[in-house]
């Protein structure tokens, strides 16, 4: 399952990060500034913020393996027509679909991975899967590179839309809701998963009200979208940043960016190993969970430091590929948190955190884009990044994993003993 769960995130971002890989010869063919690619890049994050509050609360009530049937379909025909655009509006109105159908996916793939791995383990699941997320951002700009070389930055998108919808015809084969529902797997692995814990098994309402379980997420969600808002700037930029500021060819920029996102990869995994490690050796949850996120998030902002000031190619690509390592090492530790406070509705609480990352994939490419075309500076917008990342260690302190939804509905006075 970890298998089926790591190709669907490596899938996802090899769709999404296609548009950054491609961007310079499709803003050249196209006409676009600086900032009408920010809000192309934007696009995207208006539909994939919605549709993680909606696809979370699908996933808990109609169960991962149908939501993301649904949500694959949407993205292999998003990415296929990205490659058939002829300007700005064609271009958002993919995004704008694409967004539809990778916003239900994470939190769907969450709750999937709630079902099928114990809690001991979450952080490294969710540390893997995530890590074959940057596996798929490391190999976009060299694809989409040999794919122009040979036909055209079209075909990218067409050739990795094909690819989605082979992936989705295995997840129809294989995967199935629950570890009791599928037929390889043996008693003896059946005692060593998780017990069912989907909401919506006997046909009742959720068992936590939105607002309860928000309540246990807003620091949560805080902190993803400072630590998002730092990342989109690699996810959105990172080869025309190669390209322009530093001028390198295509070529050269897609081994520069590759080489950062490879970085990507080693933290996403290292994060939740390190995670877990603690957890097991502790038992203390809240220690686990923050104090990775907190050294995750100060490492970025230390290393954002020197592409500030420097213009040396390989310093500025190996600054930056560190502090990609630091930021995706909270990846792991973050995504296990949902599970922690929610274990009963994991695929609304990851929608939840996701939103937030959402709303921050909408802002910052149209900053960092109006910020270049201002000011002409392109280590400008790592500035502001470095302070979301200060308010990000900050907003750390109130996670409280140990803390779940369910514990503090139990403390709450019932309405007996108030009369009492």
């Amino acid at each position: 399952m970890l298998i089926i769960f790591c190709a669907m995130s490596f899938i996802l971002y090899l769709d999404r990060v296609n548009l950054a890989a491609a961007a310079g010869p499709l803003k050249a063919e196209l006409g676009l500034t600086n900032t009408e690619l920010g809000i192309a890049f934007s696009a995207f994050g208006y539909t994939y913020a919605i549709f993680q509050l909606v696809g979370g609360w699908v996933a808990d009530r109609f169960g991962a393996r149908r939501t993301i049937i649904a949500c694959g379909l949407i993205w292999a025909v998003a990415t296929v027509c990205t490659g058939l655009i002829g300007g700005l509006v064609s271009l958002c109105l993919a995004r704008l679909l694409l967004g539809i159908g990778e916003g239900a996916a994470l939190p769907a793939q969450a709750r999937a991975i709630t079902n099928w791995v114990p809690k001991p383990k979450r952080g490294m699941a969710q540390g893997l899967t995530h890590s074959f997320s940057r596996l798929g951002n490391a190999v976009a700009p060299p694809l989409v590179a040999v794919l122009i070389a040979w036909h055209s930055w079209r075909a990218s998108f067409i050739v990795v839309g094909i690819l989605s919808a082979l992936w989705l015809v295995v997840w129809l084969v294989y995967f199935r809701e629950m570890p009791e529902e599928h037929a390889g797997v043996s008693p003896e692995e059946l005692a060593l998963l998780p017990r069912r814990e989907s909401v919506q098994e006997d046909g009742t309402a959720m068992p936590h009200s939105w607002w309860a379980i928000l309540r246990r997420m807003r620091a949560t969600v805080a902190v993803y979208f400072c630590m998002v808002w730092s990342n989109t700037l690699f996810f959105s930029w990172m080869p025309i940043f190669f390209m322009q500021s530093l001028n390198l060819d295509i070529k050269s920029s897609a081994l520069y960016s590759s080489g950062v996102f490879f970085a990507g990869v080693v933290g996403d995994l290292t994060g939740g190993v390190i995670s877990d490690w603690i957890l097991r050796r502790t038992g203390r949850l809240a220690l686990a969970r923050q104090s990775v996120i907190t050294i995750s998030l100060l490492g970025g902002l230390i290393f954002f430091i020197p592409v500030l000031i420097s213009h040396d190619v390989v310093t500025i690509a190996l600054c930056l590929s560190a502090a990609f390592f630091f930021l995706e090492l909270t990846i792991g530790p973050i995504w296990a948190v949902p599970m922690d406070v929610a274990p009963k509705t994991a695929g609304t609480a990851s929608g939840m955190l996701n939103f937030g990352a959402a709303m921050a994939t909408i802002i910052s490419p149209i900053i960092f884009g109006l910020m270049i075309d201002m000011t002409g500076s392109w280590t400008l917008p790592f500035a502001g990044a470095i302070g979301f990342l200060i308010l990000g260690i900050i907003f750390t302190q109130w996670i409280r994993p140990d803390i779940s939804v369910e514990q503090i509905e139990q403390q709450k006075p019932t309405r007996h003993s108030l009369a009492g």
